[in-house]
């Protein structure tokens, strides 16, 4: 087990928008962050992504249930996010499950993160989610 993945996890769960100035402390300057829906390269432009995530969102909060280190300085998180956002199912809670695979030195300088798209954003949008549901229905 990786004491590395348990501080991030740790300080990563304790990010919100009034401290996302210690990112600096997780990342690299060079950091590579890439998940379903964005790529994103160096630090100011991670900091500017989640200055905007936090700021869209009402409520963000991450568990993390699983800490796979699979080489040294190389290893998976397990997580659940949990956020709410205004103009998605009318404000109330959306889960989704997730991994994250990263890349360290003394810190995180590759941040790959895998989950359902649909689950977290597109099954809720008021036009998309309906169809998306009855899709999932019949491929069911």
């Amino acid at each position: 087990m990786s004491d590395f993945l348990h501080r991030f996890a740790d300080d990563f769960a304790g990010l919100n928008a009034s401290n996302l100035h210690r990112l600096g402390e997780l990342y690299s300057d060079d950091i590579q962050f890439r998940d379903p829906l964005h790529a994103i390269h160096g630090l100011p432009a991670l900091q500017a992504y989640f200055s905007e995530l936090y700021a869209n969102v009402s409520e963000l909060d991450f568990q993390f249930h699983g800490f796979d280190e699979i080489e040294d300085g190389a290893g998976y998180l397990r997580w659940t996010m949990r956020y709410s956002h205004p103009r998605l199912r009318r404000g109330k809670h959306i889960e989704v499950e997730g991994c994250s695979h990263l890349l360290w030195r003394d810190k995180v300088y590759q941040h790959r993160d895998y989950f359902d798209a649909g689950a977290l954003l597109y099954e809720h949008l008021p036009l998309m989610g309906p169809a998306i549901g009855w899709l999932k229905g019949r491929l069911a």
